[in-house]
């Protein structure tokens, strides 16, 4: 059975990792189209640095997703922290609430955002957008926080107010340490899942606001350039980085926990 398992290991990382190692390897070929290779070449990246319709969306993306990321972070701890350690009403309302966007479709939840923004008004562009990933983005970061709250133990909390602290230095000095690993995740889902986002971002980006997958899926009509296979290697090079570097942080932090 040892030989099946090792079988199914290797099937599963190959689904999952042989398609980025194809579209890294494509982003150096030289041929314009197919995959045929004809050859190593850097100069789609040349091309990409040089392009302003592939970059500006980049950094569009980019911005939006940094920016929900910490929103969503702050929110998500304030939801969470309602949820598990608020009074009944608090606790029952937040918490279906927070449950609701996950399990909203996307395209549910992006055309009742367009209709709420044109009902009162508010101007379609980069903040109905940011507005947008930050609704969905909140409740993953709250799931998160709840579920690593109700693990925490509340005696802490308890003994820092017998010692004479306050609720704002508890929280700052208690609760908010045991949750630096979860926000760290959270940030980094919230950070992806805005990143990669079409759906959403199609419905609230209006006139002049166009995200790097907005951008991609307009050019499948004519034809994907190898530039984009640039692009995603160097953005698949920079998210492998971030992951390694998040984990060798949260890993010192653990050391350090248990020192």
């Amino acid at each position: 059975m040892k030989w099946l398992g090792a079988l199914f290991s290797i099937f599963l990382f190959s689904f999952l990792y042989l398609p980025m190692l194809v579209l890294v390897v494509l982003s150096f070929n030289e041929a314009k189209r197919g995959s045929a290779w004809l050859g190593f070449s850097w100069k789609w990246y040349e091309r990409l640095f040089h392009n302003p319709d592939l970059i500006n969306p980049f950094f569009t993306s980019l911005e939006i997703a940094l920016s929900s990321a910490v929103l969503s972070a702050f929110l998500g701890l304030c939801v969470g922290y309602l949820i598990v350690r608020g009074g009944k009403f608090n606790r029952e309302a937040m918490s279906w609430a927070s449950y609701l966007p996950i399990m909203l479709p996307e395209i549910v939840l992006g055309l009742s955002l367009l209709s709420f923004f044109v009902w009162i008004g508010f101007p379609l562009g980069r903040m109905s957008v940011l507005l947008g990933h930050v609704a969905f983005g909140t409740a993953y970061v709250a799931v998160l926080v709840r579920a690593r709250l109700s693990q925490a133990d509340p005696l802490l909390e308890d003994a820092a107010y017998d010692l004479g602290s306050n609720r704002r230095k508890t929280f700052i000095k208690v609760v908010l340490p045991q949750l630096t690993t979860t926000l760290i995740s959270g940030m980094m889902m919230v950070f992806t899942l805005s990143f990669d986002d079409f759906i959403i971002s199609f419905f609230l980006a209006g006139v002049g606001v166009t995200t790097l997958p907005m951008k991609v899926y307009s050019m499948l009509k004519f034809g994907v350039t190898p530039e984009v296979n640039a692009l995603c290697a160097l953005i698949l090079m920079g998210s492998f980085l971030l992951v390694t570097t998040s984990l060798l942080y949260l890993r010192s932090l653990d050391g350090q926990r248990h020192v």
